[in-house]
């Protein structure tokens, strides 16, 4: 009798360790596919502006596929408000992909995806003052590390220990990050707002909004010569816009918040990692220290977090 009753315990728990497993590599493969765009972005060799609509144009049509493969064509039908909401995020993350790429030409590839993913803590804060969200003296301590890993991993303290600050434009490409990070962070809010929105959904969304306001780039400045650009570009929205979102939030869904805090620095971390490898370009021993006082600090914000859901 209690072997019946463990059984189905049993294969309840395979079956949820199997699921975490499945969602920790999707995770990871989608973290690691993403942290290969910057590459993309500069072998490609164009403007923000014309990078960000072919990462729409062919964001739309990877995700259509996948809409079409999979017959949720539901998911895109959206009324009233969640239209709006859905509308609404896709002018943002339009703005917020030209501010990356903007600040990664200005920087590093590595130095700008780090910078950016100081955003679950804007959320947090944002979350605060809209919302009357209590900040525990956890989360408070750890959005200080996160801002102190921040400064580090910018670059900041090797250019007050050599005497220098750093070139107008090198901070201009900071201060765009922490402007596209306080985008996210709006645009995380509007996602969580989003009653019946899917994540996927707003995706498509952003990729079709962004393809039609951006639209006159290409035909008022000339499209790119046929040949690697378009290859490149392509790439920007049917590998790092429709599979990496595909892959990424099948992870998430199968994931509790503490385990999605940490594994959403593998994007950052292989966009650090494939710098170094392609182009030889290497943070230094401060800004690596800043990059691990930052995974720290998400990880214990995501745990706390996961610990009170």
């Amino acid at each position: 009798m209690n072997t019946s009753v463990s059984l189905p315990a049993t294969a309840t728990a395979d079956i949820h360790s199997a699921r975490e497993r499945s969602g920790l590599w999707l995770m990871v493969a989608g973290g690691a596919v993403l942290g290969t765009l910057g590459i993309f972005l500069e072998e490609a060799g164009q403007s923000p502006f014309m990078a960000v609509w072919f990462r729409c144009a062919f964001g739309l049509l990877a995700l259509t596929a996948w809409f079409a493969v999979t017959r949720r064509w539901s998911e895109l039908r959206l009324i009233g408000t969640a239209r709006v909401a859905a509308v609404s995020a896709g002018v943002l993350a339009v703005v917020n992909w030209l501010l990356f790429f903007e600040a990664i030409a200005r920087t590093s590839i590595g130095v700008a995806t780090v910078v950016v993913h100081v955003q679950p803590f804007l959320v947090m804060a944002f979350g605060a003052w809209w919302w009357k969200e209590r900040i525990s003296r956890s989360q408070g301590m750890a959005a200080l590390a996160a801002l102190t890993g921040l400064a580090l991993a910018s670059g900041w303290l090797d250019g007050a220990l050599n005497g220098v600050g750093g070139s107008s434009r090198y901070l201009w490409g900071i201060a765009l990050a922490l402007l596209n990070s306080v985008g996210y962070a709006a645009l995380t809010l509007i996602a969580l707002r989003a009653r019946g929105v899917s994540p996927l959904a707003l995706a498509w969304w952003q990729c079709a909004v962004g393809a039609v306001v951006l639209v006159w780039w290409p035909l008022s400045q000339g499209w790119p010569a046929f040949g690697p650009a378009w290859a490149w570009l392509a790439g920007l929205g049917a590998i790092h816009t429709g599979l990496a979102y595909v892959v990424l939030y099948a992870g998430v869904a199968r994931l509790g918040a503490g385990r999605v805090a940490a594994l959403q620095f593998v994007y950052p971390a292989t966009a650090v990692a494939v710098e170094w490898l392609v182009y030889g370009r290497a943070l230094s021993a401060s800004q690596l220290l800043g990059v691990v006082v930052m995974l720290v600090a998400l990880v214990a914000v995501g745990t706390e977090r996961s610990r009170r859901a």
